[in-house]
């Protein structure tokens, strides 16, 4: 019998023509979805091996472990692939609560009221306390 390549699940990903699949992170316990991002085939793996959310980040060219430099990480407990296997469903815990570079808990913070997006979620905390910028 012949041994199965232990990363073959990471060839049964559809990665888009950048090499990035969406990973989308929803809050373990409430099911709020936080934030949406991009991996490539090494923050999808680094996020399985650490477990814990790693991305990439388009603008930096570069992987980002969720939480390096703001102390908000993403502690995984689950991972999903979607039906076409273009998607990843990630269940996060989201240490310190904030999911969000703006100091929300989530992404989502903006809702289409009367044609204009419009703030639905107060800041947690201060960005600039967060980044110490």
């Amino acid at each position: 019998m012949q041994r199965q390549d232990s990363k073959q699940w990471l060839d049964q990903v559809k990665w888009n023509d950048a090499g990035l699949v969406a990973a989308i992170a929803q809050d373990v316990h409430s099911g709020r979805v936080l934030m949406m991002a991009w991996m490539n085939r090494e923050a999808l793996e680094l996020t399985v091996s650490e477990q814990r959310a790693v991305y990439w980040s388009r603008s930096r060219q570069a992987l980002w472990r969720k939480g390096e430099s703001s102390g908000h990480t993403q502690t995984l407990h689950d991972i999903a692939l979607d039906c076409d296997g273009d998607a990843i469903l990630m269940q996060v815990e989201q240490l310190g609560g904030i999911a969000c570079h703006t100091g929300r808990q989530s992404c989502f913070y903006r809702s289409l009221k009367e044609s204009q997006w419009q703030t639905q979620e107060a800041v947690l905390k201060n960005p600039e306390e967060i980044y110490d910028k």
